[in-house]
């Protein structure tokens, strides 16, 4: 019960945490717009059960696949979609890390 609990409080805390360092003069838009990346979460409303807490979504869900990870990296490397990119990378890290979390625990 406390992983997905951890997982999601840290989908929150961390980009805030990013956007406070790299971003402190517009931290509060650049959190909202990371936290924008959110919406990837979608792509579990494709698939049955919705909510698995021992699957691990990277190369499950369509938004989490490798090719989707590369577009997410270039959005992170162009300035206009570079909060958008962030927050969908740290996303994604948040989500590899949970998969590892899983096979470890």
């Amino acid at each position: 019960m406390l992983r997905p609990i951890l997982h999601l409080g840290l989908h929150i805390i961390v980009p805030g945490t990013m956007a406070k360092l790299l971003f402190s003069d517009r931290w509060k838009t650049a959190w909202m717009w990371m936290m924008s990346a959110m919406i990837i979460d979608l792509d579990h409303l494709l698939t049955n059960p919705i909510y698995d807490p021992n699957r691990c979504g990277i190369n499950f869900h369509p938004m989490h696949s490798l090719p989707a990870i590369a577009v997410y990296a270039l959005l992170a490397a162009i300035p206009k979609t570079r909060l958008v990119g962030f927050g969908l990378l740290i996303h994604i890290i948040l989500d590899g890390m949970d998969c590892v979390w899983m096979n470890v625990i």
